[in-house]
């Protein structure tokens, strides 16, 4: 049961790959963002509100923190995603997600003053050069003669983004529990996503994309998480991080079946090449050593 529910994580969030392809064309992205974490607001609320209000000294402190973690880890990563459906497959969607623990690496040497053990640097290089070939389509010197299509591009900014959100968790270490942490960041990324959805052409919700919203902000936003954490208390950081490997996999099994998209040789290469690299930085991880010390509420 303890493996179980953060693989059920995996696999939810790579349905979410789907369900975000899915979207385009069947509601605007600023909508879809915004109710996802709406409904995922209102589900949380009756757990969680009592649990936060009695904190609010706690958190007082650090709200402004707590604003930019909610930008950057549910508005701009999940935004830009359904931005990129339109014109990017799910599974190079997936693939390029595979790519943000080596972006964590790279970004945790600036900001974590980390120096990564050769193997890490290694993994990350291998991770680089399968992202490279996934992007150009097994055609590395078309990303210098015509450089990346929009999609692509703003698929690599959610990642950048969904990475420098995992470095800034773990330099400031906010004291405010992992749950109680969460439900305020979705406050406050609902409330940033607001001016969009108010300026969206159309935010009607229909039998069409009311499945997708609802999966978006139950099964991704409030499930999902909380059997990850599970897994985190039960199994351990690394060996459940080891796990997050099986999203991109799910992610491109489930665009073969539910959307018939074709599984090309780049893919094969490029994904394997991405996949390999994460895999081999993780097996020959050594605990980074900080070149300066960082206090644990730093920044």
């Amino acid at each position: 049961m303890h493996l179980l529910l953060p693989i059920l994580a995996t696999l939810i969030w790579a349905g979410n790959t789907i369900v975000s392809k899915l979207s385009a064309g069947a509601i605007e992205p600023a909508a879809i963002s915004f109710y996802r974490w709406l409904v995922a607001l209102l589900a949380l609320t009756p757990f969680l509100l009592p649990r936060v209000w009695k904190l609010r000294a706690q958190v007082r402190p650090h709200w402004r923190k707590l604003v930019v973690l909610a930008a950057l880890g549910m508005v701009l990563y999940q935004s830009l995603a359904y931005f990129a459906a339109h014109s990017v497959s799910a599974m190079t969607m997936g693939l390029v997600v595979a790519a943000i623990p080596p972006m964590t690496m790279l970004i945790g040497m600036v900001l974590l003053k980390t120096r990564p053990s050769p193997g890490m640097l290694i993994g990350a290089a291998v991770s680089f050069v399968g992202l490279t070939w996934l992007l150009s389509g097994g055609h590395p010197a078309r990303l210098l003669q015509q450089g990346l299509g929009r999609g692509e591009m703003m698929m690599l900014l959610a990642a950048f983004s969904y990475a420098l959100y995992g470095v800034l968790v773990k330099r400031w270490a906010l004291p405010i529990p992992n749950g109680e942490s969460l439900y305020l960041q979705i406050l406050c990324g609902t409330v940033l996503l607001l001016p969009g959805f108010a300026l969206a052409p159309s935010v009607a919700l229909t039998a069409h994309n009311l499945p997708l919203v609802l999966y978006a902000g139950i099964l991704a936003s409030t499930l999902a998480p909380w059997f990850w954490m599970h897994g985190l208390l039960r199994l351990g950081t690394d060996k459940t991080a080891v796990l997050m490997n099986l999203t991109p996999v799910f992610t491109a099994l489930l665009a073969v079946l539910l959307l018939g998209e074709p599984l090309q040789l780049y893919h094969w290469i490029g994904g394997g090449l991405t996949l390999l690299g994460v895999a081999v930085a993780q097996a020959l991880k050594q605990k980074p050593a900080p070149v300066l010390r960082v206090r644990e509420c730093a920044g």
